[in-house]
């Protein structure tokens, strides 16, 4: 089983179980005009809010503005690591 399946259990997703896990969170701008996109610090977030923060959209895209418009209509993307070990380990190979 690939190691962010048992990140849903529980409470959900927290900073420090999203960087255990090596996923990466993507916002991006809503505004199509702007449509920026970047990579969360998942670090910077996790000291500044604490490694057990909740950290499903629901709970950080509030927090969120666009760095290149200063929009508030972001979106997230969370994509899990899809380095060739990490899928061998999670197939059991």
């Amino acid at each position: 089983m690939a190691p962010y399946i048992g990140l849903m259990a529980g409470k959900g997703w927290t900073f420090h179980s999203l960087i255990d896990a090596k996923m990466t969170v993507t916002a991006f701008c809503h505004w199509s005009p702007c449509n920026h996109g970047q990579k969360l610090d998942l670090a910077k977030l996790r000291d500044r809010f604490g490694p057990d923060a909740p950290a499903m959209a629901d709970d950080i895209i509030p927090k969120l503005k666009c760095a290149k418009c200063g929009g508030r209509k972001v979106g997230t993307i969370y994509t899990p690591d899809t380095s060739p070990n990490a899928y061998g380990k999670a197939k059991g190979s």
